[in-house]
């Protein structure tokens, strides 16, 4: 497992976005961190909590962008942040059971935020950039969505 660092093929044009995936390759860096914190253990499970909590944000932050911007494929959007949400959970069930998921779990996630920026998320710009004034909604949304924009 390495750590990893943001590329610029991953931008998305949506700097509110591309700093929310920023957030979550720090994430991402931080699991690796805890392999070598002498605390494996509890350190992923502080990841994994600070993971899904975040995704779970961006994630709704997302779809409401998604959604204002009416973009017609939010539904399908929806089910592939459901699936993420359920994979992540189960690795922390896992990790509960006291199964050394850390590999795995990193592998998972380096795969799906390439995999689903570079696929999932670049599909929804045009939408978003042709349907909504961006900083607008980031404005609106910032007292609701606040642990995205610190």
């Amino acid at each position: 497992m390495t750590r990893i660092t943001w590329t610029t093929e991953w931008d998305t044009g949506l700097d509110v976005i591309d700093q929310q995936h920023r957030r979550i390759v720090d994430y991402i860096n931080q699991l690796h961190d805890a392999r070598t914190s002498g605390h494996e253990k509890e350190e992923i499970r502080k990841v994994i909590d600070g993971l899904v909590d975040y995704t779970l944000s961006h994630f709704a932050f997302e779809e409401n962008l998604q959604e204002e911007a009416h973009y017609p494929m939010l539904s399908a959007h929806k089910k592939v942040h459901e699936l993420f949400v359920k994979r992540v959970n189960d690795f922390r069930e896992r990790c509960d059971k006291g199964e050394n998921i850390s590999e795995e779990l990193n592998v998972m996630l380096v795969t799906w935020l390439k995999h689903h920026i570079q696929r999932d998320d670049m599909d929804y710009v045009k939408s978003v950039k042709d349907n909504l004034h961006i900083d607008s909604f980031v404005e609106r949304k910032k007292g609701f969505f606040s642990r995205l924009f610190g």
